[in-house]
């Protein structure tokens, strides 16, 4: 794939993961021998990207062991007050850079790195401030539901909590791998609240307030659904798995 030297990568990996019943961190659960975090960076790896940061927590030391030789730095969230706010522990070390950010979950192996490079080529085409990508869900149940307008176009991510039942109804979701302008991501954080149901910083308003504030945000669905899920007990790990060593 082609260089990206103006993209930066941050992985959330700093998650307990408590409905698997363990004291293993989620996003240490093994696929085929490895650690899912692995996979993740492998993938993003594929596009030459100038930085790939891992946010841990959880076990910090333990998760940062099992991706020390993979050539990535760590910033620690010590607390876990949501996406939003960890993902605000990797402004530090993007001071200046001022390329696209492209934000994913550590608990997808099952993504493609060609996958990745659409979504990131689609969000630097739109001239998109924030994109998120979408999945269409048979049972969108847990998932951030993607809202759009009259037109068809992105205005906000409802997390599920949140959501009304007419937006619980809502099929399309939000699959947890974001691309953002960088200047407009860590601007928009700062002033991210936790007035929801979680009491959490959700990196989801921020694609809410650039909207209000005009400026473009759009979703880009992937064709496959099962490359986006993730996993948060032992039925969906075992899901993952089938998928992962079951295709080509």
């Amino acid at each position: 794939m082609r260089d990206q030297r103006d993209i930066a990568v941050v992985i959330l990996a700093a998650g307990q993961g408590k409905r698997m019943n363990s004291d293993l961190p989620k996003v240490l659960h093994t696929v085929g021998g490895r650690p899912m975090v692995r996979y993740v960076i492998d993938t993003v790896k594929e596009l030459a990207p100038e930085r790939v940061i891992v946010i841990t927590g959880y076990q910090a030391e333990r998760v940062e062991a099992v991706c020390a030789d993979a050539g990535v730095e760590f910033a620690r969230q010590n607390e876990q007050l949501g996406t939003g706010h960890a993902v605000m522990q990797a402004a530090p070390l993007l001071a200046d850079f001022h390329g696209t950010v492209v934000v994913l979950n550590g608990d997808v192996p099952g993504l493609r790195a060609r996958t990745v490079a659409s979504f990131v080529e689609h969000h630097r085409n739109s001239g998109a401030a924030a994109t998120v990508l979408s999945a269409q869900l048979a049972d969108p149940a847990g998932y951030g539901r993607i809202v759009r307008g009259p037109d068809g176009g992105l205005e906000r991510i409802v997390e599920h909590r949140d959501a009304t039942p007419e937006q619980r109804a809502i099929r399309e979701i939000n699959s947890g791998l974001f691309c953002f302008q960088a200047d407009e991501l860590f601007s928009a954080l700062q002033r991210v609240t936790r007035r929801n149901a979680q009491n959490e910083y959700y990196l989801t308003d921020v694609v809410g307030m650039l909207y209000a504030e005009g400026k473009r945000v759009a979703a880009w669905r992937v064709e496959d659904e099962r490359e986006v899920a993730g996993v948060n007990n032992p039925d969906e790990l075992e899901s993952v798995r089938r998928f992962v060593q079951d295709r080509p």
